[in-house]
């Protein structure tokens, strides 16, 4: 099998090309993302190694001839077509996306553009190009925020996003579900709790907090805490992805989530004691705006009809996390000193 996967240099991403090479090595994977701020090929380094950027054409790294990476925007469609029209991929799976609901608010024409132009591109290329199988990733802040005793997002669950960023992954979850009513396009979606593990950006909670306090800098927890997220170890996402990929219903979406809700207090206090700092370290900060209480996801169907369990517990996949955040030092310390 041959995938073109978007946004593959980044947290998620990166994590499913490591995760299929080493499970499938006799597929090809064409790997495509623009390297803006979170995509790093440094999160690739053992595949491609040295890593050669070509905005172009494909370059084919000695030892990995199954991997391809190639510079480019989603939302430059002509370069889109040439790529996917080339290369004929048996799939996409459609990662890129701009992520941070922080960043959004500060500036969300950007996420109109990569997450629904972007999303519009290369929906039209894989119908253009035979129909090509889409798999496109999503989240469940489309849903908007739960209170503490509403029933957990599902896949019928009422679409109303909060932020920018909601909004524009919304956007775009609706347009590839256009492009199978419409076209017959053959897609599924996938709507993820949060995410963690290696090679998160580190402005994101865990890694931002678990790099401070390596670094004994104050962690800042926005408002009284209190928000509740439901948890999900990348690694457990990634063969969720594999399993909708390969045997998901067209045209369905599925929920994905760890099982694992917790307040933003309750991570904090588990980070600090994992690493040995005291509550000290905390700085409250005040709260982002439109910060939605609660999210938290119901992952019956897949359990039912895909036979998907995350494997990792909270407690497991924290400690694997700090531990790979500690023995990566050089990772996230160049990332910080870039920023």
């Amino acid at each position: 099998m041959k995938l073109l996967i978007t946004g593959g240099a980044g947290f998620i991403g990166s994590n499913f090309i490591h995760y299929w090479i080493k499970k499938y090595p006799e597929d090809s994977i064409i790997n495509l993302d623009a390297l803006t701020y979170a995509g790093n090929l440094e999160n690739l380094k053992d595949i491609e190694n040295p890593p050669r950027v070509d905005e172009r054409s494909p370059r084919v790294e000695a030892g990995q001839e199954n991997y391809k990476f190639i510079k480019i925007n989603i939302c430059e469609k002509e370069k889109i077509d040439e790529i996917i029209s080339t290369e004929k991929p048996d799939a996409i799976i459609h990662f890129a996306a701009e992520s941070h609901v922080d960043r959004s608010i500060l500036g969300p024409e950007e996420f109109v553009k990569t997450n629904v132009l972007g999303t519009f591109n290369l929906l039209e290329s894989a119908r253009q190009n035979g129909n090509i199988r889409f798999h496109h990733i999503s989240t469940d802040e489309v849903f908007g925020s739960l209170g503490p005793n509403d029933t957990l997002f599902n896949e019928t669950t009422p679409y109303d996003p909060r932020s920018p960023y909601s909004a524009s992954k919304a956007s775009s979850d609706h347009l590839v579900r256009a492009y199978f009513h419409t076209f017959g396009l053959p897609i599924t979606i996938s709507n993820c709790s949060n995410n963690y593990g290696p090679f998160q950006f580190p402005e994101k909670l865990m890694p931002l907090f678990i790099t401070n306090l390596i670094e004994n800098k104050k962690i800042p927890l926005y408002g009284d805490g209190m928000n509740v997220r439901d948890w999900l170890f990348v690694e457990d996402h990634c063969e969720a992805i594999d399993l909708i990929l390969q045997k998901g219903k067209i045209g369905e979406t599925y929920c994905v989530g760890g099982n694992c809700e917790k307040t933003n207090k309750e991570i904090t206090y588990k980070i600090l004691e994992l690493l040995g700092k005291g509550e000290e370290m905390i700085e409250f900060v005040a709260d982002r705006k439109g910060h939605d209480r609660r999210y938290a996801i119901d992952s019956s169907k897949i359990q039912r009809e895909l036979g998907w369990a995350p494997k990792n517990n909270f407690e497991s996949g924290i400690k694997k996390t700090i531990d790979w955040y500690q023995k990566n030092e050089a990772w996230w310390k160049k990332i910080k000193s870039d920023r």
